[in-house]
This record gives C-alpha cells, structure tokens and sequence, in this order.
C-alpha cells in the first residue's frame, strides 16, 4: 500500500495527539529520576547506587501505564501502522546498555552519567515520530549537559546529573502538553 506524504503526515499528528506525544512516558520517567537522584545521595558505592537505579528504573513502565490510564492516551491503535514504531524506538535504548553494563563493572561511579546520555539520546527520533521538535531539542540538551556535569563534577554529586534529567523531563512534559494541545486545537479547527 502506497500513501501519499499528506497521508504519512496525517497518521503521525494522529499518533502524536492519541499518544499525547508519549506524556504517560515523560512523566513517568521524571518521577523515577527525581527517585534516582535521591538514590545518588545516599552513602553506597557508586555500584551499590548504579544497581539501585536499574531497580528503580524497572518501575518505569507500570507506572506509565497508570499515567496512561489517567492521561487517557492510546498505547495500541490497530489503526494507524505506525503505532508498533513508537516501541521499536524505545527498544532501540537496550542495544547500548552492554556499554551501561560496562560502566557499571569499570566505572561505576560514571554509571548515572552514561544512563542519562543514553536515556537523553534515544529521545531524538521521536522528534520525527511525534512530528515535534522538542524531542530533539531536549534531547541534545540532555545529552550535552549530562556530558558536561560528569566532566566538571566529582563522584559524590554525580546526583546532580540526575536531578538534571528529572527537570530536564518536567521541562519536556510541559513542552509535549503544550504541543499537543496545540495539534488538538488545529485538528478541530481542520474538522469543522
């Protein structure tokens, strides 16, 4: 089945406002770093924190889909082809985490730092996904300001590194509320 660009570009602004951008995921992800940061100010090993979060970062998806059920987004919609994508890019994070793995053996105390990165850099294509900008925007961010706090930090702050991913998260939630209420505005608008 051939489709034409408008077509194409019907379907993903369809998924952007149905997903909401992917907002259950967001927020979800901002309450579990602001949990992360708190795990980083505890008196552990670097090891003992860098295993903490992997625990804690596991929570991430029930509690998405409890923000799904409130936000009223769709995760399946048999629909519009695109909806299996959106889970492939999110898969795609798992590939890097033999390099998270090796941080954690080799240099636990840089493990929060390579997480965000990760974490931060797997945002980017959504940007095409949801047909909005801030994906990448923040993702460059995030990315770059994760890199710089690790270099100039020492390893008892490294929890400023997550705190800088959870407020980066919040910033990015309200940026994918406001532009997809804006899509919701124009879709009504197209409509009448």
């Amino acid at each position: 089945m051939i489709i034409s660009n408008e077509e194409f570009d019907k379907l993903r602004t369809e998924l952007s406002i149905n997903s909401k951008n992917g907002l259950d995921f967001i927020l979800s992800a901002s309450v579990i770093w602001m949990f992360i940061t708190f795990i980083w100010t505890l008196d552990y090993t670097s090891y003992d924190k860098s295993i903490m979060t992997f625990i804690i970062g596991s929570l991430m998806m029930p509690f998405a889909l409890i923000l799904s059920k409130v936000l009223k987004t769709k995760w399946v919609n048999k629909e519009n082809p695109l909806q299996s994508l959106g889970l492939w890019l999110n898969f795609a994070q798992l590939f890097y985490f033999p390099f998270l793995i090796f941080v954690l053996i080799k240099m636990p105390d840089y493990f929060v730092m390579v997480y965000v990165i990760i974490t931060g850099g797997h945002f980017f294509p959504y940007a095409w996904f949801y047909k909005t900008v801030w994906f990448a925007i923040l993702a460059g961010i995030i990315v770059i300001g994760a890199l710089l706090l690790g270099l100039t930090s020492t390893s008892d702050k490294m929890y400023c590194i997550a705190g800088f991913m959870s407020v980066m998260l919040m910033i990015l939630a309200m940026l994918l509320y406001w532009d997809v209420r804006k899509k919701e505005n124009i879709s009504l608008t197209d409509n009448q």
